[in-house]
């Protein structure tokens, strides 16, 4: 039995019960899709039966306000996924009638899709004969035919793609598919295989060659930046705060914050008056301030890690436009600071 058919062979007696693989709806798929992107089916599970309760329509999606998607988004970070998603929906719902793209050439044009995404839509909803190359299919393909041209490289992603391409099933690509990713998922896993009942291990070169736990080769990650952040938790005595809107193309964007103040350091409560001094809002005013955290939380992103305090500010009156601490909960904020929400408890008896 050759690769193909032992794969297909074992995903029909091991896959995972998921709901998108119930369907062939191409809005449900892509929508699993992009949440799977960068992100785990244990964590992203939940995300997409909420995405499809509330919005079990692409024009559902499309209809929502921004806001209201990162919200529901919030929680699964690398929010310009959601942003993406959002904008594709509403391209597909008012400019292309409802009707999503049915082959991978278009679907690759829709903003937030890229080839792993655009070749398992059109294969998965439409039956087209794209392979998808992602990192499990990766591990899995290096593993077995013991290839160590680094995976994030632009010769690694093309030979890889091209192997993919040649191995897939034509009569069943969604099936050939599926199988290799979810082999790649719970098989053939980053650290600790199953080598001993794995159905290709008589033939897989990094097994032999004792090269299992050396593939895939990945090149160094770029150096990763540290960053201190000091955010100002304003209070007044009507139990208002202060919430800022994210910016720019940075983390974050169009999420919502307690006014930010980065620092070449980490403070201490006796340096704080640098603050005080730096921030307009509160620089010609009166107010009591306590250190919420003395040591800094670290809140760690994939490029960067953020040292943080979070400074607790006393008013009696906010010198900007104010939000309820009640109505928190309806802004959409990064994990960093909506754990520090419900920990710190505001107004909570």
């Amino acid at each position: 039995m050759d690769f193909k058919n032992k794969l297909t062979n074992w995903y029909s007696i091991n896959k995972r019960n998921l709901p998108w693989r119930n369907t062939r709806n191409p809005y449900y798929i892509w929508l699993s899709e992009i949440i799977l992107q960068q992100t785990q089916v244990k964590q992203g599970l939940p995300y997409y039966e909420a995405f499809v309760k509330t919005y079990p329509t692409i024009f559902d999606l499309a209809n929502a306000s921004e806001q209201e998607v990162l919200k529901l988004w919030q929680g699964l970070g690398y929010y310009s996924r959601a942003r993406n998603l959002h904008t594709t929906a509403k391209h597909i719902a008012f400019e292309l009638n409802g009707k999503f793209p049915n082959n991978y050439k278009d679907l690759i044009q829709l903003k937030g899709v890229g080839d792993y995404t655009a070749s398992a839509i059109a294969s998965i909803a439409f039956d087209e004969v794209a392979a998808v190359v992602d990192g499990n299919v990766y591990r899995v393909l290096a593993r077995y035919f013991g290839i160590d041209t680094p995976i994030n490289s632009a010769a690694g992603i093309k030979e890889f793609k091209t192997l993919a391409t040649s191995l897939i099933d034509h009569k069943q690509p969604a099936i050939f598919n599926q199988a290799i990713m979810e082999f790649g998922a719970i098989q053939c896993k980053p650290k600790n295989p199953y080598c001993i009942v794995c159905p290709l291990n008589d033939s897989c070169i990094a097994l032999q060659r004792n090269l299992i736990d050396t593939l895939p080769v990945k090149l160094k990650k770029t150096k990763i930046a540290i960053k201190y952040f000091n955010f100002l938790v304003c209070i007044d005595k009507n139990n208002n705060t202060v919430l800022e809107k994210r910016t720019g193309k940075g983390i974050w964007q169009n999420l919502y914050q307690f006014p930010l103040i980065e620092s070449n350091k980490s403070f201490s409560s006796e340096e704080f008056h640098y603050l005080n001094t730096k921030n307009s809002f509160l620089k010609d005013v009166d107010f009591e301030y306590s250190l919420y955290n003395q040591e800094d939380i670290i809140h760690k992103l994939s490029h960067q890690h953020l040292y943080t305090k979070f400074w607790i500010i006393e008013i009696d009156e906010l010198p900007k436009e104010a939000v309820s601490v009640s109505d928190l909960n309806l802004y959409p904020t990064p994990v960093l600071i909506s754990d520090f929400i419900e920990a710190f408890g505001f107004d909570s008896p």
